[in-house]
């Protein structure tokens, strides 16, 4: 019996060539993103995951940890632990509904809102890390948007 080998060149299935995937130049891409945030946020002892989570409650006032889920498109395993070391920084108090104790609900302290000042120049200098036209930019931000809220 003749052991037969598929072809080993991924020309003959074009659909599983990693150029032609959607998901790979999007992955890819915003591992570089984030990246660039690493060098300027790290100084003022911030993860990338942070820094969002900031943006939301500078924006917001205050959260429900759910409506922070849904913000940021993470779980709830995901941002739990890492409110709770913002948390311990002294930067947001977590606080449990007396309606109802599964909600719980995040503000910024006043340490938390002084953060903002510190982060002013942050999207400008990673913004200007890439080297896309102000259209380029835009026209990417709504592809993107249109993406996340296929739900």
């Amino acid at each position: 019996m003749e052991d037969k080998q598929p072809e080993r060149t991924g020309e003959s299935l074009p659909q599983l060539l990693l150029r032609n995937q959607l998901c790979f130049p999007l992955y890819a891409a915003a591992r570089k993103v984030v990246n660039a945030y690493s060098p300027v946020l790290k100084p003022l002892g911030l993860t990338y995951t942070q820094y969002i989570a900031f943006l939301s409650l500078w924006e917001e006032g205050e959260e429900t940890v759910g409506d922070m889920c849904r913000s940021l498109h993470l779980d709830c395993g995901t941002l739990t632990p890492m409110l709770k070391k913002m948390e311990e920084n002294g930067w947001i108090t977590r606080s449990r509904s007396r309606e109802d104790e599964r909600v719980v609900t995040v503000a910024l302290t006043q340490q938390g809102w002084a953060l903002r000042d510190q982060v002013t120049e942050v999207p400008q200098k990673v913004g200007s890390c890439f080297h896309l036209e102000p259209e380029e930019a835009m026209m990417l931000h709504r592809i993107l948007y249109r993406l996340l809220d296929q739900e």
